[in-house]
């Protein structure tokens, strides 16, 4: 047999992939050409059609056989969606269901017609804090996510609450209340089902939001839906082993089980072992000590197998997306037989992702979050509606590059600074079929350099600039906590904590670049101008504090009628002459200072240039007001009696203490009339340390300030032993609330003295534990369940008798000694404890103080304090030197958290949670001194990746720094926890060139502030540095007066 010409052209089977023989055949081809040498046919190209967020549609063109990637990739390229990872494409399947479009695989395998079919882009990874997306373009993006998610029944909620989020979107597409013109929108716009019963509300939610930029409404509608239980959930029809009807959901917490459209299971990521499918049936396998006696898997069964493996893959990418630090690597195919699904996550993890547009992965293109032109649209005749976008042009950015969230503070995004909005026509290639664009959409850089082809009539409008924004209004008290946001935490990956607690967005308005801060009007050089500026500055915040107890809690108690009527009055007997005075006081400071500011030419002296006597006369009736300061020495005591009494008043003050006015514990507020007379003198000494020596000539406004130093020292002197014990004693009432396991804290003669993180040596090793350092015992506790602010107590050390052996190394094991830096033990009666320091310096503290309270119990002889073995609850034994955590029941945790209306309700800027996430202690007398330094005053805050400067008034108290608007709000926007924040001069690198600017960092977090003068500077810098460079030792009560 011949040699056949030409070559063999075959056909791919099974088999060839499998190394088989090749088979025989006889090819058409030419001798000489291969199977590529023929013609080939250009490449087919699809459209494909994808629904944004905005209902508008897109047309991109793409080979069919690609992969899904490639269509995401031109998505995100066209929307110029720099946090793209959290959103993804979705289409239906044959069953109607929606099924994420999967990034790996071949379109044409995944849906059927392509031509035909319409995708759908969506929010695919629900953060739990808005303020953990750093673009304001993607909140807005999730703004219309939750738009759309109510118009479809996903986000279920109260019907004043949907009407509440329907204004705020109202608020972002036309802006300020109008009737007329609002009642025309929502006639052509629907945002609830059955919108028309809701219309009342809406309008009267609408009506509040007066001033609010669109920026700010949709950070408004993302803070609200994010405290919603069904906020980011979709519902997967299934039913358990008993065959009841459930729904399955995912979120970033784990795997929650609905009936109906209540929850009632979660199961937490940390406690899950393995996920897996099996046909129809879904098995979650838990490790061993996360179900106790039941069973290790649990099964559900869903509709069919499809179904099985789609809810599947989105657990594997939530899981992986919220809980990993890195994608996985895809696993190998296997070349004979495979086991399992090769499925995995293909994108960035939050944490890359973060990480990414920390670090400008990618170049960022300002934007300007604007209102949509619906107002002049229903106005105008004419039937063109001409599409919003941005006029992009050399030296007009906007600073749109927002804060990492590394740092967060209850996350409070903000606007940019407003530029004039020029109106484009939309003369784009490839026109869509669909109506326009989300209002303010990133186009391409050809669309963005395009010239204006039509103007409407009448000059381009401004858009307001609102500096930071505000938060959910009154309505809802579940809106904030929290928030700010300084967050409530959320779940212990994810959640916001006081460690990265708050975010201040760098897309905030008031920005000012390149712009110097004007100063006061006729600032003179005397410092005394200034001293007096401050005494106004911290008395506006001191009424307003006063306002949360005369005007808030006295409206919340009358509605709630929960309140005795004898502690009624004495409540309000005693703060309601004290906060008129101080009202008084107020308004005739600010006329002296507004005289004394338009005085600038005036080169007499005394006249409007006067001080003193305003002081004086002040003081003088704070003199008289001894009757008021004594009544409130009854009224904490009496209120916690009736607290524990009365159910409803104990509801009323939590319910009170989740509202975003009161940023304190309410006892901190009823402490804040006493706490302002140490306030006063330490003013007054400063004021009258500045005067110089004795002069011939009596001077009135000398005479005046001495006297008012001399009359504010007598008030303090008398109070302050009763001052001492109240600040105990609220702070007794904190701890109480805070730790789970104890019973009867509050004692007489019981003294706190310290709190703070140390680690115990365990079985397993160092373990953190929060340390409570009382006069007669030592408590620890751990962390309780995830998503709570409560601490559960695993040991109890009674101070008598205790040894206290300072050893670095303490132990040795065996014949391997090993060291820990800053150990100390700890041998009480039955049982010895050895601890870590995080730093030389706290071991310190501790030693210091564990040593006075020791040769102080000792001393003290028989006390008529609570015997230590009945403040324990349910112990499992007799003993109570160990409380195991795994003995606390689940219904405790779960109660526990159900008393603060879920995850993230609870206040993060305690000090109690500060110092568990920043690994640091807090003494008494740093309590005492933080209330001293106290402060007020408006700072410029710089934004992180733009030299825009944000104007903010700020307040410092309880170690901790708030930020609000103006003087004049009633609620911080953010706080900013400072334990552990390290207060300095910028240096060169920082490439700071202004006057009065400091710098605040830790770790990796670093804020920039500026000062409107060298004094304020000065200010600022000594009462941060105050909390910063803690006492080591706790002072006595006498010490302190």
């Amino acid at each position: 047999m011949g040699e056949l010409e030409g070559t063999y052209r075959v056909l791919q089977t099974p088999g060839t992939r499998l190394g088989s023989p090749t088979p025989a055949g006889i090819s058409t081809l030419e001798p000489g050409q291969g199977p590529l040498a023929a013609a080939v046919r250009p490449t087919a190209r699809t459209h494909v059609q994808v629904q944004l967020l905005d209902d508008s549609v897109e047309v991109f063109d793409i080979e069919p056989k690609c992969n899904g990637q490639v269509l995401l990739t031109q998505v995100w390229g066209r929307l110029n969606l720099i946090e793209c990872d959290y959103f993804g494409l979705e289409f239906q399947n044959a069953q109607s269901c929606w099924i994420w479009l999967e990034p790996m695989k071949p379109i044409v395998r995944q849906v059927r017609r392509p031509k035909n079919a319409v995708l759908r882009l969506a929010v695919k990874f629900f953060p739990p804090d808005p303020g953990q997306l750093q673009e304001e373009y993607t909140r807005y993006l999730f703004a219309l996510q939750l738009k759309r998610d109510l118009l479809e029944e996903r986000l279920t909620c109260t019907d004043t609450t949907a009407a509440l989020l329907a204004s705020h979107l109202l608020q972002a597409e036309i802006g300020d209340y109008d009737e007329a013109l609002d009642r025309e929108h929502l006639q052509a716009r629907e945002y609830l089902p059955r919108q028309e019963r809701a219309l009342g509300r809406i309008l009267q939610f609408h009506r509040q939001h007066a001033g609010q930029t669109p920026a700010e409404s949709d950070f408004q509608v993302l803070e609200i839906a994010r405290k919603l239980e069904m906020y980011g959930i979709r519902f997967h029809t299934a039913s358990d082993r008993e065959g009841a009807k459930i729904n399955l959901a995912v979120s970033h917490m784990g795997i929650l089980v609905f009936q109906s459209s209540t929850k009632i299971n979660t199961f937490n990521w940390s406690r899950v072992r393995k996920l897996s499918f099996k046909r129809k049936r879904f098995l979650i396998k838990l490790h061993p000590e996360a179900h106790g006696p039941h069973q290790d898997t649990l099964e559900f069964v869903l509709g069919s197998r499809d179904a099985c493996k789609n809810f599947w893959k989105i657990c594997v990418e939530y899981h992986t997306f919220f809980r990993l630090f890195d994608q996985p690597k895809p696993r190998a195919k296997a070349v004979l037989f495979s086991r399992g699904s090769s499925f995995r996550y293909s994108g960035r993890t939050q944490k890359q992702l973060v990480d990414y547009v920390k670090d400008g992965g990618m170049k960022r293109i300002p934007y300007e979050r604007r209102r949509s032109k619906t107002r002049m649209s229903l106005r105008a005749p004419s039937a063109d509606v001409l599409r919003q976008s941005v006029s992009f042009t050399e030296g007009m950015r906007t600073p749109a590059s927002p804060s990492s969230t590394g740092a967060s503070f209850h996350s409070v995004p903000t606007s940019p600074p407003a530029l004039p909005c020029l109106l484009h026509s939309n003369d784009r290639g490839g026109g869509s079929p669909a109506g326009p664009p989300a209002p303010g959409a990133r186009r391409p850089a050809a669309e963005r350099n395009g010239v204006a082809a039509a103007l409407p009539p009448g000059p381009p409008a401004l858009q307001p600039c609102q500096g930071l924004s505000v938060e959910s209004p009154h309505p809802p008290p579940s809106t904030q906590k929290s928030p700010p946001s300084l967050s409530p935490l959320g779940p212990a990956k994810q959640g916001s904590t006081p460690l990265l607690s708050p975010v201040l967005s760098d897309t905030g308005g008031a920005g000012m670049d390149d712009q110097e801060e004007p100063r006061y009007k006729g600032a003179p050089a005397d410092e005394a101008y200034f001293v007096a500026r401050e005494v106004l500055a911290t008395e506006r915040t001191h009424l307003k504090d006063l306002e949360v107890i005369t005007v808030w809690f006295r409206s919340a108690a009358a509605k709630a009628d929960a309140m005795p009527a004898e502690l009624t009055r004495l409540l309000f007997s005693a703060v309601d002459p004290i906060y008129e005075a101080h009202r008084d006081f107020l308004r005739e400071l600010e006329q002296r200072l507004a005289r004394w500011d338009a005085s600038v030419g005036a080169q007499a002296p005394g006249g409007p240039r006067r001080i003193g006597d305003v002081l004086l006369r002040h003081t003088r009736r704070l003199q008289a007001l001894s009757g008021p300061f004594q009544r409130l020495h009854e009224v904490l005591p009496e209120l916690e009696a009736a607290s524990r009494r009365l159910r409803r008043l104990e509801a009323l003050r939590r319910d009170f203490e989740l509202q975003k006015v009161c940023y304190l514990p309410l006892s901190a507020f009823l402490l804040r009339p006493l706490q302002r007379l140490r306030h006063y003198r330490l003013l007054l000494r400063r004021l009258c340390a500045r005067d110089p020596g004795p002069d011939p000539d009596p001077d009135p406004e000398r005479a005046d300030r001495r006297d008012a130093l001399k009359a504010i020292t007598e008030v303090t002197s008398s109070l302050q032993h009763s001052l001492v014990r109240l600040e105990n004693l609220q702070k007794l009432m904190e701890l109480q609330r805070d730790l789970v396991g104890i019973e009867n804290l509050i004692a007489p003669g019981r003294e706190f003295i310290r709190e703070g993180c140390l680690h115990k040596l365990t079985r397993k090793g160092l373990q953190q534990r929060m340390f409570f350092l009382f006069s007669d015992m030592l408590l620890y506790t751990s962390r309780g369940a995830s998503g709570t602010s409560h601490f559960r107590i695993r040991g109890l050390l009674p101070l008598r008798g205790m040894l206290l052996i300072v050893l670095d190394p303490p132990v040795e094991e065996g014949e391997n000694e090993w060291s820990v830096p800053h150990c100390f033990t700890i041998c009480a009666a039955q049982k010895t404890v050895v601890v870590a320091a995080g730093t030389q310096l706290e071991k310190d503290k501790w030693v210091c103080d564990l040593k006075a309270a020791i040769d102080a119990a000792r001393s003290g002889g028989d006390t008529a304090l609570v015997p230590l073995g009945s403040l324990l609850c349910a112990l499992p034994r007799s003993s109570v030197d160990e409380v195991p955590l795994e003995q606390a029941s689940e219904d405790d945790a779960r109660s526990a958290q159900d008393s603060l209306e879920g995850p993230g309700q609870h206040r993060a800027n305690t000090t109690v949670q500060v110092c568990w996430y920043r690994n640091t202690s807090v003494s008494r007398a740093d309590h005492s001194a933080a209330v001293e330094n106290q402060l007020s005053g408006y700072l410029l805050r710089k934004f992180k990746n733009s030299n825009g400067w944000q104007k903010l008034w700020v307040v410092f108290t309880n170690f901790c720094l708030f930020f609000y608007k103006t003087h004049q709000d009633d609620y911080p926007l953010a706080s900013l926890p400072l334990l552990g924040y390290r207060v300095s001069l910028p240096r060169e690198a920082d490439g700071i060139h202004r006057e009065h600017v400091f710098k605040l960092q830790f770790k990796s977090h670093v804020y920039f502030f500026r000062a409107e003068s060298k004094y304020t500077f000065g200010r600022w810098m000594e009462v941060i540095e105050s909390t910063s460079t803690l006492p080591g030792r706790a002072r006595t009560p006498e010490e302190e007066a």
